[in-house]
């Protein structure tokens, strides 16, 4: 089976038509593993599909995250970046490049639900629990 046999079999789970655009454009988000943003995605995609406009890659992100099948990365510097890993994990954020790294750790995330679920916000509901760690990335 092809990388678009699955993502098409992915989309249409999750009830949404699995067009030819929308099938590049999630393939590329899985492709950079970088947290990429509209205007990245946009520029992997050009070349090979100069059809694909700007505004179809963010019209297609913005479905992606309204069907819960990427998520949103906001950094300091205001730029939404995606993120197409589902499973829980927290982000490291370098302040000197911009990049953003995975970190994964089930003892951190049964502390943080531990401590929430003992610590509960009033008026407030957690939808999920995810941390920004900044700092830099050593060479």
């Amino acid at each position: 089976m092809s990388k678009f046999d699955d993502i098409r079999k992915f989309l249409v789970e999750k009830g949404i038509k699995a067009t030819t655009q929308r099938l590049i454009i999630y393939q590329s988000i899985l492709e950079l593993h970088n947290h990429p943003t509209a205007e990245e995605i946009y520029n992997k995609l050009i070349e090979k599909y100069p059809s694909v406009s700007l505004s179809t890659v963010y019209n297609t992100l913005d479905l992606f995250v309204k069907y819960d099948i990427i998520k949103t990365v906001k950094t300091d510097n205001g730029i939404i970046r995606y993120d197409a890993v589902l499973e829980p994990h927290h982000h490291l954020y370098c302040i000197n490049t911009n990049k953003i790294g995975d970190y994964y750790n089930e003892e951190l995330n049964l502390l943080l639900k531990d401590f929430f679920d003992k610590h509960k916000i009033q008026n407030f509901s957690i939808k999920e629990l995810k941390l920004q760690i900044i700092g830099n990335f050593k060479n």
